[in-house]
């Protein structure tokens, strides 16, 4: 598999979606449920439609794993993981800040990135609204909008600026709240964008030099984590008992002993 082509396929798919959500963000929205701490909009499965139909048609062995559901074999060799609006709430509130993740992943062999048996091969991270395009290929440099970029080199947490996600759950509010409170005393600023693609993404070209949170879906992470990994930025996660659920510190490579997860 041409992996420079699958990364112009998932571009393309995702500047597309992107150009459907500018378009959208002050539009009325419909919502397909709502919980106390997140909003599923019509708008999020008409994107994901749309962005399987673009990558199945160049590539319509590979199985697709994303927020609104399952395309495909579950054990297959390759699968693209797609968040197609990441950062819905802020979306739906007509705030400026989500994005269009894409990542291909690949069944490894022996010990994988993912618990459930997958690699990370290429990641696209799409930010509509400020027309920002992340790029990915393993083992090659991250790109923003062409340019490579790196990961930050501060290594004071006290100079750090740390984005915190907080999860839908009660238990994961409980748990990150104190956290909070206590980070917030040892770093530069503590931010809450609403996006972990763009948590990690921006860590990836160091405007953040980490991002926290305790439980993120495989759909959130799959593409901006290899971004960060390829800007010489870790990308620490740990499986929880769900099977698509992990906990993160992403961070820029030399700060990962001064943070932690909440438990």
């Amino acid at each position: 598999m041409n992996l420079n082509q699958a990364r112009i396929t998932a571009t393309r798919a995702a500047l597309t979606a992107g150009d459907l959500l500018r378009r959208e963000l002050h539009a009325p929205k419909r919502a397909q449920s709502v919980l106390q701490h997140d909003i599923k909009l019509e708008l999020d499965v008409r994107c994901q439609k749309q962005i399987a139909r673009a990558l199945k048609r160049a590539f319509p062995e590979v199985a697709l794993l994303g927020e609104e559901g399952v395309a495909g074999r579950a054990d297959a060799a390759r699968r693209w993981v797609v968040d197609p609006i990441d950062g819905t709430v802020n979306f739906t509130y007509g705030i400026p800040h989500a994005c269009v993740s894409i990542a291909l992943q690949q069944r490894a062999a022996g010990r994988a990135d993912y618990r459930d048996g997958y690699d990370t091969l290429v990641g696209v991270v799409y930010d509509p609204f400020c027309r920002e395009l992340w790029t990915a290929i393993r083992g090659q440099p991250a790109r923003l909008n062409g340019k490579i970029i790196q990961a930050s080199r501060r290594r004071q947490l006290r100079e750090a600026i740390v984005s915190i996600g907080f999860a839908k759950s009660r238990s994961s509010l409980v748990a990150t709240l104190p956290y909070f409170v206590k980070l917030a005393h040892r770093v530069r600023k503590i931010r809450m964008m609403g996006s972990a693609a763009l948590g990690l993404t921006y860590v990836a070209c160091g405007r953040f030099d980490a991002y926290i949170e305790r439980e993120i879906q495989t759909w959130d992470i799959a593409a901006g984590g290899l971004v960060l990994q390829c800007a010489g930025g870790e990308f620490w996660h740990e499986a929880l008992t769900d099977s698509h659920q992990y906990r993160v510190i992403a961070n820029n490579g030399l700060l990962r002993r001064s943070l932690r997860v909440p438990r």
